[in-house]
């Protein structure tokens, strides 16, 4: 037993009404950055139409998606969740995933919120508000980041895609923290043209949905190049679990999820291996002095770092600070150093279908502490990053995939692998979800 991958029970035109109005509601608040209401209420209607004729009709025909504020769209100024560009000139033409979608049919409803330039795990905006994540009624979390809006738009209904970047987890750990889907492909199967830069290095545009199919639906009309959709048996499957890193600091609802998932695969038929995978621990000191993030979004952002620091915010700056001075030498050095630990990564992994571990380590943490204490703040951004940067890293792919049980708050499964293995762990993350769907059916 399988989830649909699209709503087919409704109209084009009902689910963008229905979603205009959510929209209005109080749990969307700053889910938006901007709504395009009146475009998705004409190109529903032009859908439905086409429909009705008899037409041929795309991929995702009718299908509701958001756009995170880094995409161009043309006509409009780029603000990536920020305010100091605003002013600069506009798009000319929308980004080529933009492109391909609407040319696959989707409507598009909206811009949605993110962490400023893309650059947190966590999902909290200065500028815009922080969307509150839906899984919890009582307290507002943290949606994650840094595709806030995209998750918490999809989670609240109101469309049935969220457009997203990946940069070290910014559509996992959302998707994670908010009980969805979330898949970052090999960097290279989706054109970032058009998509404002953190870094050139380890962006990677994505998806958030409600299931495994539905991603796979959008990556071939952005990527032009579908993967199988076919679900892998789990019998006889194997799965490497890595213990250095990704296993410590674990909060009680991941740790029970996790092994209490770790056992059902196993029970399934699966193998699941422990293995050391050492070379995770080093991440950090081959990074220095800088990493990726800070050098390449330094050298994308310093003009207005340079003539607007004050109207950023200050964590963004901060961190983007970390990459100035870095000489020319020391940054190739990070690439080489890079290139070595991805071929002994993917010795390390050779002969598994793929790497388990939890998205991230613990439940979405509440709001309130983290918007005035900076302490609290980065120690939970470097907790949400440190696994699903291992991936980016890595130059890898990998999903997201729920775990938890009914009355959890949502738990993440990171199902992943080395660069370029996109078609196989697409298989392996239907047949997971197949199976953990039926387990909860």
């Amino acid at each position: 037993m399988t989830q649909a991958c699209f709503d087919t029970s409704t109209t084009a035109t009902q689910r963008v009404v229905s979603a205009l109005e959510g929209a209005a509601s109080p749990a969307a608040q700053h889910v938006f950055t901007q709504l395009y209401a009146d475009a998705a209420r004409a190109t529903s209607q032009q859908r439905d139409a086409q429909a009705q004729a008899g037409r041929s009709l795309g991929a995702l025909h009718g299908v509701c998606i958001t756009l995170k504020d880094n995409i161009d769209v043309a006509g409009e100024t780029t603000m990536a969740g920020g305010v100091v560009c605003a002013g600069e000139a506009p798009a000319l033409q929308d980004a080529p995933v933009v492109q391909r979608l609407r040319d696959a049919d989707a409507v598009v409803l909206g811009k949605t919120n993110m962490s400023e330039f893309a650059f947190s795990g966590v999902g909290i905006n200065p500028h815009q508000g922080t969307p509150v994540n839906p899984a919890d009624t009582t307290q507002a979390r943290v949606p994650g980041g840094s595709s806030s809006g995209a998750a918490v738009s999809v989670a609240l209904g109101l469309a049935e895609v969220g457009i997203g970047t990946d940069t070290g987890g910014s559509i996992r750990i959302p998707a994670a923290l908010c009980g969805l889907v979330g898949y970052k492909s090999t960097q290279a199967r989706i054109p970032r043209t058009g998509v404002m830069e953190l870094s050139r290095t380890l962006d990677t545009v994505g998806s958030i949905t409600r299931s495994v199919r539905a991603c796979l639906a959008v990556d071939a009309v952005m990527s032009q190049q579908p993967l199988p959709t076919d679900a892998a048996n789990l019998r006889g499957l194997r799965f490497a679990v890595p213990q250095t890193l990704m296993m410590d600091d674990l909060d009680a609802t991941v740790s029970q999820a996790f092994a209490r998932t770790l056992r059902h695969i196993a029970e399934a038929g699966a193998q699941v291996v422990e293995i050391p995978f050492q070379a995770l621990g080093d991440i950090a000191a081959l990074s220095m002095p800088g990493g990726f993030s800070p050098i390449e979004g330094y050298a994308a952002h310093h003009a207005r770092i340079a003539h607007g620091a004050e109207r950023i915010d200050p964590r963004v700056v901060a961190r983007m600070m970390l990459g100035k001075g870095i000489s020319a030498q020391d940054y190739l050095e990070l690439h080489r150093r890079r290139n070595a630990w991805i071929e002994a990564a993917q010795q390390t992994l050779c002969g598994f279908d793929a790497m388990l571990s939890p998205t991230v380590a613990m439940v979405a943490p509440l709001i309130a502490p983290l918007l005035d204490d900076d302490d609290a703040f980065f120690k939970v951004n470097r907790l949400l990053l440190r696994n699903p940067a291992a991936i980016n890293y890595m130059n890898g792919c990998a999903w997201s995939l729920p775990c938890h049980q009914a009355g959890e708050l949502p738990v993440g499964l990171m199902v992943s692998s080395t660069a370029g293995q996109d078609a196989h762990l697409a298989r392996v993350a239907l047949g997971l979800e197949n199976f953990m769907y039926s387990l909860h059916a």
